[in-house]
């Protein structure tokens, strides 16, 4: 019995990142603008579920994420930009870092561990609030990272950009550490602490009473999703190869969180499928902003329909689904396919329509 729980449980991972898989695949056999969207649409899927582990499990939304993804981005591209950049540029830095040229995955766990760290500073300050006013500090903490990697000059460059950061993240890389995002966030999911977040998420009061302490489980999963998001932001830098604290600030904290809203906050599936669905409708809009020629007539739209044409998706979710596509369900195997299961106790007590 408990192997049988066992596989039942891993399989909405496993079908979660065998989709993933296939749209992988598919991108690869694409040409290098579809691939380039693909990447992009991977790193962002690491971001959301780790943003997800927080905001979908605890039910208190996070603006403040983006900023753990920009403190990712800026360790991980401290380790590997070539030492004589940053002796002139990135005065700084501690010699150990300023003189050092490290390895991809040793930047990849420095950027996800620093992140960790900030948000086990950050969060043992703000989850004792709920609510809005714990939304609003994550939202402060994001303004406050802002300003302080747009001005930091002798560390982060300013206003300036970190360039000649090693470009080593292809598509199925970001696969690779997207699969594991995916299973990490599962496994936080079905753990004590999981659950014991979302029974608080449902009542606080009678989680309190069941001797949970809400502040820890808050923390833990804070901490948790943070570093989740500093690796994508690691893997963002490694990606693009060029750093400005700008890109990460309002944008990218709006349209990670419109990925979440989309696909559904209450569930892993949801944050998945909200990634490809919000990446295909911003990738169709920017290529019609671009010009599409249909016979001799040429048709595009206006700058900024991408922005627009979000917020009308979004708007019309809200409207129509307001839990999201997958209506906070997970992706399951299809009933048809699965071995019948034994009534439950309320079918088999239920009257019939005969009696």
């Amino acid at each position: 019995m408990s192997l049988q729980v066992s596989w039942r449980g891993l399989i909405t991972p496993l079908l979660l990142i065998a989709g993933v898989a296939v749209v992988t695949f598919l991108g690869v056999l694409g040409g290098d603008q579809v691939q380039t969207s693909l990447v992009e649409m991977l790193i962002r899927m690491v971001v959301v579920v780790g943003i997800w582990v927080f905001v979908g499990n605890s039910g208190i939304i996070s603006f403040g994420h983006v900023g753990f993804m920009c403190v990712g981005a800026y360790a991980a591209a401290w380790a590997t930009v070539d030492p004589n950049w940053k002796s002139i540029m990135l005065t700084g830095l501690p010699d150990w870092l300023q003189n050092g040229q490290y390895p991809f995955p040793f930047a990849v766990i420095g950027g996800a561990v620093l992140a960790a760290v900030v948000a086990l500073l950050l969060g043992a300050a703000i989850m004792r609030l709920s609510g809005i006013a714990a939304s609003i500090a994550t939202f402060a903490f994001l303004m406050i990272v802002n300003s302080v990697y747009s001005n930091w000059d002798s560390v982060t460059g300013g206003t300036s950009s970190i360039i000649g950061i090693p470009t080593v993240v292809g598509p199925w890389v970001a696969f690779g550490f997207a699969a594991g995002a995916i299973l990490l966030a599962y496994a936080f999911k079905v753990s004590r602490y999981g659950l014991m977040l979302r029974a608080s998420r449902e009542d606080e009061v009678a989680a309190k009473a069941s001797a949970i302490n809400i502040v820890r489980v808050r923390l833990v999963a804070f901490v948790i999703s943070a570093a989740i998001v500093g690796l994508g932001g690691a893997l963002w830098a490694h990606f693009l190869g060029v750093l400005t604290a700008d890109s990460f600030y309002l944008s990218l904290c709006f349209i990670t969180l419109a990925m979440l809203v989309v696909g559904g906050l209450g569930s892993l599936s949801g944050a998945v499928l909200g990634v490809i669905v919000v990446t295909i409708v911003v990738e169709v809009l920017r290529t019609l902003e671009g010009g599409v020629t249909l016979g001799k007539t040429m048709i595009s739209l206006p700058p900024g329909s991408q922005e627009i044409g979000l917020g009308i998706v979004l708007a019309l979710i809200m409207i129509f689904r307001p839990t999201g596509l997958t209506r906070g369900q997970e992706v399951q195997w299809p009933k048809r396919w699965s071995r019948p299961a034994a009534p439950s106790v309320e079918a088999a007590t239920a009257p019939s329509l005969g009696e």
